[in-house]
């Protein structure tokens, strides 16, 4: 077994559970099912889910840190089975239980025993689960598994949610009681001065731009797989830190293909995952190649993040290997393809060699300011009267709706949009009035 480096405690400081087993035995899908929401992939395509996928589950009011891992195949000469390996052993390293998940339906395979020799020798917990056992027949069948020389066995159907109560029972039985069995883990009781502000950030852009290697140097170890092959990440891969005070969950997203380009399953549901955590994040980290430039599928990529009114950051990387570019043409290149996206701050980068990603904090602070917030109906007011409006529309006042994006209502003598020009003069007036840098501002017309 390759050594590690001793990694860091989870920030919550919760203990960890870390299911394992051979690729397509049904990890992801008793993940999903421990942690009541669809947070991995699941499908038949074998090898699927690739990165360590974290989240916080909770049973009978004890709270858990639950990982999920790639499928793992010993002694494989393939890269990508090895760096599964790697990651699952970071996971393996933190854990305080370990869910070792194998398919009832199949006889036990040479993989199974590897693993099951590699656990022993971790001295750690260990629980066997074997799955898809959904009929009496089958559990009877079970019972033979013991020969992989765990004591506890628990036959389970993650997909018809059979047994799943009895193996929790078991596998948190010692863990922390911290909320009230009834209670829902997003009820729980917190206390918001004693907790850091925290930060979701969505790493997005076309495969194969770095977002791997980013999140990587963000969080300062190998949390995400890298690799040379375009659409290594399938699953969404989070991980939070805390600096300066205030907790980032960086989210690393699989890359969004076009969508003619988009066959396997498994790809056309990671980009709708992508998608859907763009919509969830407060921050937006669109990764451009500075080696390509910009490209038009990065203009569409863009428009995902700008239409769901998320804060965002234009991140350049490769800096290190774009050759003669300087920052000033990029960055005008990049206003002329992306021209909604003016309000975006420009960070340069290389996320491989670490140059110029610690800047990204403090970017990515400032950008959840302006998106957050509200500025009062007296001073926009004061703002109107100043304002020089097209002769077609009357403008009487406006109030601020909403943040994240900051939304304005402007009351008119039209029962209509305003022209575009018109709106846009009225964005640009807000911004240099009261900065909003980072962020869309979404501008709705009333009629009084």
């Amino acid at each position: 077994m390759v050594a590690r480096p001793e990694p860091k405690p989870p920030i919550n400081g919760l203990p960890t559970v870390v299911i394992v087993g051979r690729p397509n035995v049904g990890k992801s899908t008793l993940f999903n099912v421990i942690l009541g929401q669809r947070r991995s992939i699941v499908g038949d395509e074998p090898g699927i889910t690739r990165d360590r996928i974290h989240g916080q589950a909770i049973y009978r009011g004890r709270r858990f840190e639950l990982i999920d891992t790639g499928g793992i195949i010993q002694n494989d000469a393939e890269w990508i089975p090895t760096e599964i390996l790697k990651q699952a052993q970071v996971a393996l390293g933190r854990a305080a239980h370990i869910i070792f998940l194998i398919d009832g339906r199949t006889e036990i395979t040479g993989a199974d025993r590897e693993l099951a020799k590699m656990l022993r020798r971790l001295g750690k917990p260990v629980t066997l689960a074997v799955n898809k056992i959904d009929t009496q027949a089958r559990e009877d069948l079970a019972h033979e598994f013991h020969s992989l020389g765990f004591r506890d066995l628990f036959p389970i159907s993650a997909e018809h949610h059979m047994g799943i109560g009895d193996l929790l029972d078991h596998v948190t039985e010692g863990f922390e009681t911290s909320v009230e069995p009834e209670e829902d883990a997003a009820d729980a009781p917190r206390d918001p001065a004693a907790e850091p502000q925290r930060i979701k950030v969505a790493i997005v852009g076309r495969p194969n731009v770095g977002k791997s290697t980013l999140l990587n140097a963000l969080v300062g170890e190998e949390r995400s797989i890298v690799s040379p092959v375009a659409g290594t990440t399938r699953d969404a891969v989070d991980e939070s830190l805390v600096h300066d005070g205030v907790e980032f969950v960086f989210i690393d997203t699989a890359g969004i293909r076009r969508k003619g380009k988009t066959k396997l399953m498994a790809e056309k549901l990671s980009v709708v995952m992508a998608r859907r955590h763009i919509r969830m994040a407060n921050v937006v980290i669109l990764v451009l190649d500075a080696s390509e430039g910009v490209l038009g599928h990065d203009a569409t990529v863009a428009g995902y993040a700008h239409e769901e009114g998320r804060a965002l950051i234009l991140c350049v990387n490769k800096w290190d290997i774009a050759g003669e570019k300087s920052k000033r043409a990029f960055t005008e290149s990049i206003r002329d393809e992306l021209k909604f996206l003016d309000y975006a701050p420009i960070a340069f980068v290389s996320a491989k060699k670490g140059t110029g990603v610690k800047q990204l904090f403090s970017m990515i602070s400032d950008a959840y300011k302006s998106a957050s917030k509200r500025v009062g109906t007296g001073e926009l007011n004061r703002l109107v009267e100043m304002l020089d409006f097209d002769r077609d529309i009357k403008v009487y006042y406006m109030t601020q709706a909403s943040v994240r994006p900051p939304a304005f209502v402007v009351f008119t003598d039209k029962a209509k949009e305003m022209h575009f020009s018109t709106e846009r003069f009225l964005i640009n007036q807000l911004r240099k009035r009261f900065g909003f840098e980072g962020t869309p501002i979404v501008i709705k017309t009333k009629r009084r």
